[in-house]
C-alpha cells in the first residue's frame, strides 16, 4: 500500500508541476484509464473464480 501512496503522491506533484508550466500531461485520456481499471478488475475476478472453483470439494458417492 505504501508504494501505491508514493506513486499517487509523485503523480500529483508532477501534475501540479505540469499545470504551473502550462503544458499538457502525456497521460492517456480518462476513458483509457477507466478501461485499464476494468481490465484489472476482470483479471482479479477471474483469478478469484478460478481459485474458488479449484478449492471446491468434489462430491463423493
Amino acid at each position: 500500500m505504501k508504494n501505491h501512496l508514493l506513486s499517487l503522491g509523485a503523480g500529483t506533484l508532477i501534475g501540479i508541476l505540469y499545470a504551473l508550466l502550462g503544458v499538457h500531461s502525456p497521460a492517456p485520456p480518462v476513458i483509457a484509464l477507466v478501461g485499464l481499471l476494468g481490465m484489472l478488475a476482470g483479471e482479479r475476478a477471474g483469478s478469484f473464480a478460478r481459485r474458488t472453483a479449484l478449492h471446491r470439494d468434489l462430491p463423493t458417492d
